[in-house]
């Protein structure tokens, strides 16, 4: 029944594939991959701090929005493609949207550690864009960039000099490792070693190069690799699925790498101690605690994330006990997709404008 659905399907939408297929094949690609205009205004080490370009017609919608992206990823993450892109649709609803790019990491940053971005990159892109707009700011951010952004604000708000931030909206950010099943197998095996061959790695090659991540993304979704084939043969005659699969492949092809020393943090602080999952984390001579971030909190999570399951990010909720108000919201989709996967559209980002209209 399955395959004469299959057939049937194809072969009565006959010129659509044919179009779809051509366009793939031949006329370069299905997917619109331009990128939302966008205007630098500070270029400083660390990383690159753009505008993005008010839509015509969009009006303004209350304050700007700052995207802090992870390590890892490409920024473009947040701007997939035309008509599904977190970019995009937020210019659409009139927000003001800024973004800090990292850029590719290169081998003579290797020595860089998270507090690199924890005291540096992410409070300085708050403060430059605050002081642009002449209010708070909203703050965005996935994966491990809602661990910088969080950490950033707790650790100003520690030292006395809190960030000008409105509220914080994390994106699937695990902060309870032992509750990722991709890793709970290793964490006993990293205590036996004692980290030392790890540490030996990384520290003779100095970082975590870029085709290692896009490797480590794909064995995290090895399932879709074995079905993505006949994914698309079964949707040869729906472009908008062809169109977000082209996405996820060109921006999996454009990873960046990790220098050698926040891998060894990653590793140490939170696969083998798992410290964040107890609410602090030991950065550049002191703790700092999740329960110092003072400010509204949306944390959504993933239903089908294996690198940030439900379980891991939802322990956010519990150590964010000095906010406000803490939302937690699940939305359908792995690690990309719940950020900026089709079902993104009417589920995630419904949720994030709700919340960014309610401060």
């Amino acid at each position: 029944m399955q395959r004469r659905a299959l057939i049937g399907r194809v072969l009565g939408g006959v010129p659509t594939v044919a179009a779809n297929v051509w366009d793939s094949t031949v006329a370069g690609g299905v997917a619109d991959l331009r990128r939302m205009p966008r205007t630098e205004i500070a270029r400083e080490p660390g990383g690159v701090l753009y505008r993005y370009d008010p839509v015509p017609g969009a009006g303004e919608r209350g304050p700007p929005v700052v995207l802090i992206p992870p390590l890892g990823a490409p920024d473009f993450a947040y701007d997939l493609r035309r008509g599904c892109s977190l970019v995009e649709h937020l210019l659409l609803g009139g927000r003001r949207v800024y973004l800090v790019d990292y850029g590719p990491i290169s081998f003579a940053e290797r020595g860089l550690g998270l507090e690199h971005w924890v005291d540096g990159v992410v409070p300085r892109t708050l403060r430059r864009v605050s002081d642009e707009v002449g209010e708070p700011v909203h703050v965005v951010a996935w994966s491990l960039g809602g661990i910088f952004a969080m950490l950033a604000l707790a650790a100003a708000s520690e030292a006395g000099e809190p960030l000008p931030v409105r509220s914080v909206t994390t994106i699937g950010s695990p902060v309870d490792i032992a509750a990722v099943p991709l890793v709970a197998p290793l964490r006993p095996l990293a205590e036996v070693a004692g980290g030392r061959l790890v540490s030996a790695l990384y520290q003779a090659a100095g970082s975590f190069p870029a085709p290692i991540v896009s490797w480590a993304f794909h064995l995290a979704t090895v399932d879709r690799l074995f079905t993505k084939p006949l994914v698309v043969l079964s949707r040869l005659d729906d472009r908008d699925t062809l169109a977000q699969i082209e996405a996820v492949d060109h921006m999996m092809n454009n990873m960046h790498g990790y220098p050698g020393r926040v891998f060894g943090q990653l590793y140490h602080l939170l696969l083998r101690s798992n410290d964040l999952a107890a609410g602090s984390l030991d950065l550049a001579g002191r703790t700092v605690k999740l329960s110092a971030v003072d400010v509204p909190a949306l944390v959504v999570a993933g239903r089908n994330d294996v690198i940030a399951p439900l379980k891991a990010v939802h322990r956010t909720v519990e150590l964010l006990s000095g906010s406000p108000e803490v939302r937690f919201e699940t939305a359908p989709g792995g690690h990309l997709g719940v950020l900026t996967g089709r079902k993104a559209r009417t589920t995630t980002w419904p949720a994030l404008d709700a919340f960014l209209d309610s401060h």
